[in-house]
């Protein structure tokens, strides 16, 4: 073997010890922003159904001290969740509510030993209260709401800002769909307070999704992106009807 053979062995040699010493570049999917699930707060229902389907009706006390271990465990998982993009208007109200929801487990735990029977219950009765409380700041009242709200996260922080037009089209032509979806809903009967309130709403978002529609079809970026944020306030009048 020549000399000029072992140098290119040893250069090659060189060069995949060289490649191997690098960790390789990994390809990460994009997360799903437009996915609000939040499975500590499903995890935690668990043990908030023990508690108001058998622990306080049943004044069963020692059930509820015995439950305090899976009340700390899923609660502290609760107050360290993040909360996915499609939920990110709803961060100020989510703090909010996690911190009342904190302060009522610290009092689960207190009344819990010494155990301290009628605030325990009624500790408990506030737990399951601000439980609700937390999955109606992320959870829409209703579904034909939830999918009006996918296409519109994407629209309102993605395709905007981008000025992409034809993702913004698009988006719109879905909306309008999902809209003739939503005018046609009514509200279940345990609703029916809001029904007024749901109806008017309902019809002032109707009407910026058509006129923001119009203003697609002339291409004028600028006066689209005011129409998008009309439609997007509407949106949020229509979500604290249920509020």
């Amino acid at each position: 073997m020549n000399i000029k053979n072992i140098l290119t062995i040893l250069l090659t040699a060189i060069f995949i010890v060289s490649v191997s010493a690098f960790p390789q570049e990994t390809t990460k999917s994009k997360p799903d922003e437009t996915n609000a699930e939040i499975p500590a707060l499903d995890n935690f229902h668990e043990v908030i159904y023990k508690i108001w389907h058998t622990a306080w009706p049943e004044k069963d006390v020692n059930m509820l001290v015995e439950l305090l271990p899976e009340v700390q465990k899923l609660s502290e998982s609760l107050i360290k969740a993040e909360l996915p993009g499609i939920l990110r208007d709803k961060k100020p109200a989510w703090k909010e509510n996690i911190a009342k929801f904190q302060t009522i487990v610290a009092h689960y735990k207190k009344y819990s030993s010494p155990v301290d029977s009628q605030q325990l219950l009624a500790t408990a009765e506030q737990l399951h209260s601000q439980y609700e409380k937390l999955v109606r700041v992320v959870r829409p009242a209703l579904k034909e709401i939830d999918d009006f709200h996918t296409t519109l996260y994407m629209l309102y922080h993605y395709y905007m800002p981008e000025s992409n037009k034809e993702k913004i089209a698009s988006s719109v032509k879905e909306l309008k769909a999902k809209m003739e979806v939503l005018d046609k809903t009514t509200l279940p009967e345990r609703m029916k307070k809001r029904e007024q309130a749901f109806t008017e709403a309902k019809a002032k978002l109707s009407r910026s999704v058509e006129t923001l529609n119009i203003s697609v079809g002339k291409g004028e970026m600028k006066m689209i992106k005011t129409n998008i944020e009309a439609m997007h306030t509407d949106y949020q009048a229509l979500e604290k009807v249920f509020e």
